[in-house]
């Protein structure tokens, strides 16, 4: 598939940005698949528009140090994926994410190319609502905020019969899927790791007291569970 010119250059600096020896044309030729020539011309359009490329044909290209790229150059993928990375986050029921989501995509618009700007806004991507449960008993942002402190929950919870237990539980990661969303946790009460849906969740307190730094061993242990699809309580 052809690459843009747009998206060339950008590869081109980045290319540059990365390498510990000057690089040829017919290095980054190579790397980028097209020819000689076409480097040529794009290193003299970079150049014209006062990227700091030094260097000339034969001997090598280097990038000035110290250059960097504005914070928000994306290739054309990299919107795509942007955008349907936001229209994911609809589906995870989880209202702060979503707000969040509608707020970079703004962000994201305003400083964008017109041309890239439209494609962005009439990318045709569409991804289907899911069929999770709101959570009612549970605000999914308070999890996020007890994972990063690692501060632990006190969760009224009912599994799927209906019978209703009170743990407390050390929060580790949010599991979200199309039709649920876990809390996976360390549960003081099973001494062992637990997955809790947040829509089974009848209430919950955020307490002060933190659980142990273990420099990411918790989270690591339950990794290591395995990647399937976890049980659910």
């Amino acid at each position: 598939m052809p690459v843009r010119r747009a998206d060339r250059l950008f590869d081109i600096i980045q290319a540059l940005r990365v390498a510990k020896a000057p690089l040829t044309a017919a290095q980054l030729a190579a790397e980028l698949e097209v020819t000689v020539r076409t480097i040529y011309r794009d290193v003299a359009t970079l150049q014209a528009r006062r990227v700091p490329i030094e260097g000339a044909a034969g001997i090598g290209y280097v990038l000035r140090r110290g250059f960097d790229l504005p914070p928000l150059m994306f290739t054309t993928e990299e919107v795509d994926a942007i955008a349907v990375g936001a229209e994911h986050v609809r589906r995870l029921r989880d209202p702060a994410l979503q707000d969040a989501a509608a707020s970079v995509l703004a962000k994201i618009a305003a400083v964008l190319p017109p041309a890239t700007r439209a494609e962005a806004a009439s990318a045709p991507f569409y991804v289907s609502e899911g069929s999770a449960e709101v959570p009612v008993g549970i605000d999914l942002s308070e999890i996020r905020s007890a994972i990063r402190d690692r501060r632990k929950l006190r969760l009224t919870y009912a599994d799927g019969e209906g019978r209703q237990t009170r743990r407390t539980v050390w929060p580790i990661a949010l599991a979200y899927y199309v039709d649920v969303t876990l809390i996976a946790a360390w549960c003081e009460l099973r001494g062992d790791y637990r997955h809790f849906r947040v829509d089974r969740v009848q209430r919950m307190n955020l307490l002060q007291e933190h659980y142990p730094k273990d420099d990411g061993k918790l989270l690591a242990g339950w990794l290591a569970l395995g990647r399937e699809r976890p049980a659910q309580l």
